[in-house]
């Protein structure tokens, strides 16, 4: 498998769509919240990803609205506008056992620290991992559609993560990207295993030279 090291937006809009293939559960209640977090328990490897509420106001900003957790199979879309950051959800940022895989996690933890104090255990940083791989760009749509040929959609990035309802393009959208994360780092690790790859070469521009006569 031959990796570019970019890619433009050009080309990831003439991608198919990628969406999350398994079950999407909505968390807003503390009896959810347990149930859900006693199954991630049992996990040893997940993709997290969280949305917050745009706000158009300077100066002003909205706490993290969702906290999406995703297996290959199931993604648990968690409204901490409705039940905060409670016992169960910090017990899994904080078990070690449990790797969390995702991207720009800095910004995420940032925002999650501001419901409640945790100290998050065994995450993976996507930007950072890609790096011996030969990739530059940083945005998950990208390196997606580097790796696998397909589009993310971003078409729900800006909406209402606190609306009473989610709508089904938001909880897809909120799903895919969780799920993406575990799919890149489990492609990269297989590679890495396997050493099937290779990077590809620099492209240089070409400059036309000019010969006056």
């Amino acid at each position: 498998m031959v990796l570019k090291r970019s890619i433009s937006k050009e080309e990831i809009k003439g991608m198919p769509k990628v969406v999350f293939p398994g079950r999407i559960y909505v968390i807003q209640s503390e009896t959810e919240v347990e149930k859900a977090v006693a199954y991630l328990q049992s996990q040893p490897l997940v993709g997290i990803d969280s949305e917050t509420r745009p706000c158009f106001t300077k100066g002003h900003f909205n706490q993290v609205a969702l906290l999406q957790v995703s297996s290959d199979e199931s993604c648990f879309l968690f409204r901490l506008n409705q039940t905060g950051l409670i016992q169960p959800l910090i017990d899994l940022l904080e078990n070690p056992k449990v790797v969390k895989v995702g991207l720009s996690l800095k910004d995420d933890f940032m925002m999650l620290h501001k419901r409640a104090p945790f100290n998050q255990q065994n995450c993976i940083e996507l930007q950072e991992y890609v790096r011996p791989f030969g990739i530059r760009d940083m945005s998950l749509q990208k390196i997606y559609g580097i790796l696998f040929g397909k589009k993310i959609s971003k078409s729900q990035r800006l909406s209402n993560w606190e609306a009473d309802v989610l709508s089904d393009a938001q909880k897809q959208y909120a799903a895919t990207d969780a799920w993406a994360c575990l799919n890149i780092y489990n492609l990269l690790q297989n590679l890495k295993r396997t050493g099937d790859f290779e990077i590809a070469p620099e492209e240089v521009e070409e400059t036309e030279i000019i010969i006056e006569k």
